[in-house]
């Protein structure tokens, strides 16, 4: 054989070779991430249920140290949280020390301080499990048990950016008022033998107090994250205008995803994705109303996307509100773990998953078996709108690897 015919097949054989290694490597890769995303499911699938015990592991701290010490950039709680039972018994039980109006908002709420120091955001009863919201899917007032019900779904679904929440009763005669600021106090009333607050905020009024059973209040606990990790609020990129009549970008301009990419912080990192999960998340609970979003402040997009204030969800079983998922019907990207849990929990495990979760929650039953319903028929929804996406693009491009960058997009 010539050597210019050597030299040619030593060529071709050397391109085999790293194309063969290459591949297998790339395979191997895939195959492992799998594995692990696999394993994460069946490590959240055993510590489903969450019992409230007072126990700690940790005897030399406080619940509220705990749980402070779980904050990092890219997550609020850690995948394996032996005292998150512990933590949330405090949330619902330690003594109220203090309590005063809501911070900022459109919607009623109350700010607790529980011994120890701790601020949770307290978050009243407006309505029966069963009670349908009509009208625009962003309608009505806050619901407490959307609260509850989205903390446990953040954490099946894995994304674990969701601050803890769990149901508590509070006596508003023996609990609240001889702690309540007079700012609070003054807006309490009594409506027949009920006990009543209307609040301060953009759409408190006193026509429309929320009213306990007797003195008894049902409503959510929502832990305040850390004040070390100061928060930062963004203009959502998927947001409505909430003016009739008047579109946002997004709603007309079919290329509008090509312009997000081009924008900081969704030019990089992993800010874009955490968009999509969250159009995922939002999609499943039926939240239409987030219209701005929290991260870290100072981050450079690396943070995670904060998911804060869920509690316009779960209103309508019924309402499939599908421009919710704009962000990933338009880009067309979705992170491999995200796709591989949502795989996971098809074929109504969804629906069995959230229900063990929230069974020791104190304000169980959280949502109406219609609610879990609708949980497992959006799921279906948001696996057929991905797969017309890899349809039209191809896994490869639309199945983002979570530890890769977006400036190739």
């Amino acid at each position: 054989m010539k050597l210019k015919q050597r030299v040619v097949l030593l060529a071709i054989l050397l391109v085999i070779f790293i194309f063969t290694k290459v591949f297998l490597i790339d395979n191997l890769d895939t195959s492992a991430a799998n594995r692990e995303d696999q394993r994460a499911f069946h490590r959240m699938m055993a510590s489903l249920r969450v019992e409230l015990d007072p126990r700690l592991d940790h005897t030399l701290q406080s619940p509220w140290e705990i749980a402070a010490q779980w904050v990092v950039p890219r997550e609020v709680y850690p995948e394996e949280t032996p005292e998150l039972g512990a933590v949330m018994h405090a949330m619902t039980t330690k003594k109220i020390i203090k309590a005063d109006v809501g911070y900022k908002g459109t919607q009623l709420k109350a700010l607790l301080i529980l011994e120890g120091g701790q601020k949770v955001v307290f978050k009243p009863k407006r309505y029966a499990r069963d009670y349908v919201v009509e009208g625009e899917p962003y309608a009505g007032y806050d619901r407490h048990n959307a609260e509850v019900a989205a903390f446990h779904l953040d954490r099946i679904l894995g994304f674990r950016r969701a601050p803890l929440v769990v149901g508590r009763f509070v006596n508003l005669r023996t609990e609240i008022r001889p702690v309540a600021t007079e700012q609070l106090l003054g807006t309490f009333l009594t409506a027949g033998n009920n006990t009543c607050f209307y609040g301060k905020c953009y759409y408190c009024r006193e026509t429309e107090p929320a009213c306990a059973d007797g003195d008894v209040m049902e409503g959510s606990v929502t832990l305040w994250l850390p004040d070390v990790w100061p928060l930062q609020k963004h203009r959502h990129p998927w947001g409505r205008t909430y003016r009739e009549g008047k579109l946002a970008r997004w709603e007309y301009d079919e290329s509008y995803c090509d312009a997000v990419k081009k924008t900081s912080p969704y030019d990089s990192g992993p800010r874009l994705l955490d968009i999509i999960d969250t159009a995922v998340f939002d999609y499943l609970i039926g939240n239409a109303d987030r219209h701005h979003y929290e991260s870290f402040q100072d981050d450079e997009g690396a943070s995670m996307l904060i998911l804060l204030d869920n509690a316009k969800s779960f209103g309508n079983p019924a309402l499939d509100e599908r421009s919710i998922l704009a962000p990933l019907y338009q880009c067309c990207i979705i992170r491999v773990s995200t796709w591989n849990r949502l795989n996971y929990l098809k074929n109504g495990v969804l629906k069995s998953a959230l229900k063990t979760a929230m069974s020791h929650d104190p304000i169980s039953p959280v949502l109406s078996d219609p609610h879990l319903d609708a949980l497992d028929q959006r799921l279906l929804s948001i696996l057929a709108t991905v797969k017309q996406c890899t349809d039209q693009f191809g896994p490869d491009v639309v199945l983002v690897e979570d530890r890769m960058t977006l400036s190739h997009l």
